[in-house]
């Protein structure tokens, strides 16, 4: 008889629960995914009501005598209620009432948005807890394209991530549906989508990695002749790139609606620099009285009951959700204020180096929290509108001991560039040379960086011959 043997292993694998997916989600929206996903939940669930137009007790001032007398009212007012459902009280039914009924019970799901649909991808997958923090981080740094928006090597340096885990993140999301996700730019989004295909050996792959401008100004021969083959096989080749999309994240976005709307705006009064949130876009919710009375006449119901419940829970996590979210963002920028005085009252040179380390550690938070929380905001400054991470840059050390950030490098490239001879521009050589003039020690390689960033052409494409 052979020898049978049992093995065990144990393996570990990290969890979200609904509740903390859905709180990491709020945190993450934009304004007007935020918008888009709490007008979802109210006309998805019932038992959320939008009390935005209610005269609030807020309005009318607080009672110095009764600090705490609203959030007393409200545990009195559940404490109330869940009385009321264990002694099962019955209560008469209007036609109203019925038809609200109706409503619970044809209730829809909400559509997926992409963070959800990548996320429920991430929580599938089997890899270590040290990727899986890599891999929230990058989602947190995805625009609405699902093109990265941070350099996933300086998003790894930001927030001390081992370059191997981010490495093996950022392979990871490069490979999640829907094709395309995950990429620097558009070319790279074409090449990965042609690589899920299996079509990474083909012409097509060729045109788009090596000759993607010609084939935007369609000079199929040149091609061709590069390519060792005819111009009827570059014109089929570009048929099939023109049905690749340059959006791959665009069937999930919530909205088309480009307009963007500030998160905080930061001003200046009588008491120095403050912050407010802009709050207008976002509805004031509230759970309904009527459902939770209605949890008291669905005692022999289960279904209806359970179904009740699950969404009141859910009703309750999103507004817990919607007040931490506020609450971080705020404390972010009241720490913005703290650490950039000078850009406030300068403007952008005067920008100082910030890590979001930095903040982590001063709001008691990690670092990756951050990164969610700055995530796809705006701030509206005495200098126009400006990303919320835009505040968050590395930088450099001046002569005189002064730290500059990268922003204000390039700040100061854009002062050079506006004060040249237009007969005889300056080169990058001659930038990165006048900026060490000004204290700044920058490399030329990271001058033609700056510049690209800037959408400043070459010097030799500036030159003017009039």
């Amino acid at each position: 008889m052979a020898d049978a043997s049992l093995h065990q292993s144990l393996s570990q694998q990290q969890s979200l629960a609904p509740q903390m997916r859905r709180s990491l989600e709020i945190l993450q929206a934009n304004s007007m995914e935020l918008t888009q996903m709490v007008r979802t939940a109210l006309e998805t669930n019932p038992v959320l009501e939008d009390i935005t137009e209610v005269i609030s007790l807020d309005e009318l001032g607080p009672d110095p005598n009764e600090a705490d007398s609203l959030e007393s009212l409200n545990e009195t007012d559940d404490d109330w209620r869940e009385l009321q459902i264990l002694e099962r009280r019955s209560q008469n039914w209007s036609a109203d009432d019925e038809e609200r009924r109706e409503h619970l019970y044809n209730s829809i799901v909400a559509p997926e948005t992409l963070q959800q649909h990548l996320a429920n991808q991430l929580e599938l997958s089997l890899i270590d807890p040290s990727v899986r923090v890599a891999a929230n981080a990058l989602l947190g740094n995805l625009d609405s394209r699902g093109f990265f928006d941070m350099e996933p090597r300086e998003l790894a340096t930001r927030l001390e991530i081992k370059k191997a885990d981010m490495d093996a993140a950022f392979e990871l999301i490069r490979s999640f549906d829907p094709p395309g996700i995950g990429a620097i730019d558009i070319t790279d989004s074409l090449l990965l989508q042609l690589e899920h295909a299996g079509e990474k050996d083909s012409l097509e792959y060729k045109i788009v990695r090596d000759h993607l401008a010609d084939l935007a100004r369609k000079r199929y021969p040149q091609i061709a002749k590069a390519l060792g083959t005819n111009v009827d096989r570059i014109s089929e080749g570009a048929a099939r790139i023109g049905r690749l999309t340059l959006n791959p994240g665009g069937e999930y976005n919530p909205t088309g609606n480009p307009y963007i709307q500030p998160d905080v705006v930061i001003e200046k009064t009588d008491e120095g620099w403050t912050a407010r949130l802009t709050n207008e876009y976002l509805p004031k919710l509230k759970i309904s009285d009527f459902y939770k009375d209605m949890l008291g006449t669905t005692a022999n119901d289960k279904k209806a009951r359970n179904f009740l419940q699950d969404n009141i829970r859910e009703g309750r996590t999103l507004i817990r959700s919607l007040s931490l979210r506020q609450e971080t963002i705020f404390a972010i920028a009241q720490k913005l204020i703290e650490h950039q005085p000078a850009f406030f009252e300068k403007g952008p040179r005067f920008l100082r180096p910030l890590t979001m380390n930095d903040i982590a550690d001063q709001l008691n938070l990690h670092a990756t929290t951050i990164s969610r929380a700055v995530a796809g905001k705006y701030v509206f400054t005495p200098h126009g509108l400006m990303e919320m991470r835009a505040f968050f840059a590395a930088g450099y050390e001046t002569a005189d001991g002064t730290q500059v950030s990268n922003a204000g490098v390039r700040e100061a490239m854009q002062d050079l560039i506006s004060k040249e001879d237009p007969s005889k521009p300056l080169s990058d050589d001659a930038i990165a040379k006048a900026l060490k003039a000004q204290g700044i020690p920058v490399a030329r390689r990271t001058v033609a960086k700056y510049r690209e960033q800037l959408d400043i052409l070459p010097s030799h494409l500036r030159r003017s011959f009039s």
